[in-house]
């Protein structure tokens, strides 16, 4: 494996948790940093607060699938699985049931006992225990929007950001282990419009059809129905390079087969025009316990190894 793409030379000692909504959500955020992370040395955990139970089946060509069709569920699981040993990283179940995402006018209800409607002391004991547990130096998370309007991915940012400022104070949340300060917390910027521009402003160049011609064009126009993702809150302060595991990223992507259409959007530009275009993942730097300046090239800059 090339090393030049390593965001540093080692990254041992070093841990990151990455908090995601459902299983599938951390191969399209973030996947190539974790797997970049991980060939430096780090440990890097993701924590999946829901099974996907309300997922529905995404790709053509898994409809009839008798697995599926039987227990979407552990189907998922088996998927997670596959993508979990793809990017090398470790990975638990918050445990939580999937939300769905309500559709229709007026929007329904969310079903009973879901994770979105779980009280925030609740939903975030979890996570306040894998921190103690774990003790990242780095967490991961989305943003106030939840990096798109999905109920569960909203709750995901608020157990995030709740487990980030309580895990440190040893009153809060009794009996889950013994406080730790995580140093750093970041936002996952994957839907970045400047990346779309320059993917599309290369296709374009190259002659080719650009899948994001129709995203850009709606980015333009005010979207009432929040189709698209908003106007970014915070500015992307961090990028890190790991293009050379843009390879990692597409893989796990494909093996959550029942979410993920090998021919769609994902996949719709190759992987050496990403490297060449945008080398990067992007994030926002939202707090940190340590002294810091941005822009910045790498989650553990001014933290020490072993804290």
């Amino acid at each position: 494996m090339p090393s030049q793409d390593l965001p540093r030379a080692s990254a041992a000692g070093l841990r990151l948790l990455a908090v995601h909504a459902h299983p599938d959500d951390e191969s399209s955020k973030g996947a190539a940093t974790m797997a970049a992370y991980v060939a430096a040395g780090a440990e890097v955990m993701v924590a999946t607060c829901t099974g996907g139970e309300r997922g529905d089946i995404l790709n053509a060509a898994m409809e009839g699938d008798a697995h599926a069709g039987r227990d979407l569920p552990g189907l998922r699981r088996v998927e997670m699985a596959r993508a979990v040993a793809e990017l090398g990283v470790q990975q638990r179940w918050l445990g939580f049931t999937d939300s769905g995402l309500p559709e229709g006018d007026p929007l329904p209800d969310l079903p009973f006992g879901c994770f979105a409607l779980q009280p925030l002391e609740r939903a975030a004991a979890p996570l306040v225990k894998l921190v103690r547990e774990f003790r990242p130096h780095v967490i991961l998370s989305y943003d106030e929007n939840g990096g798109y309007p999905h109920p569960d991915h909203i709750m995901a940012h608020r157990v995030a950001v709740e487990a980030f400022e309580a895990a440190a104070d040893p009153e809060r949340y009794p009996g889950t282990g013994e406080a730790w300060s995580v140093a750093k917390l970041y936002y996952d910027r994957a839907f970045n419009p400047e990346r779309f521009r320059a993917l599309h402003a290369a296709l374009e160049e190259a002659g080719l059809q650009s899948p994001y011609a129709e995203r850009i064009a709606q980015w333009l126009e005010a979207d009432a129905e929040g189709h698209q993702p908003p106007a970014p809150a915070h500015p992307t302060t961090t990028q890190i390079r790991c293009a050379d595991f843009f390879g990692h990223r597409e893989r796990a992507l494909l093996a959550h087969r029942t979410q993920v259409d090998p021919e769609g959007f994902f996949f719709a530009v190759s992987v050496e025009l990403q490297q060449e275009v945008w080398p990067w993942e992007d994030y926002s730097l939202i707090t940190s316990r340590v002294e810091s300046s941005v822009p910045e090239d790498d989650f553990f800059a001014g933290i020490t190894p072993g804290r």
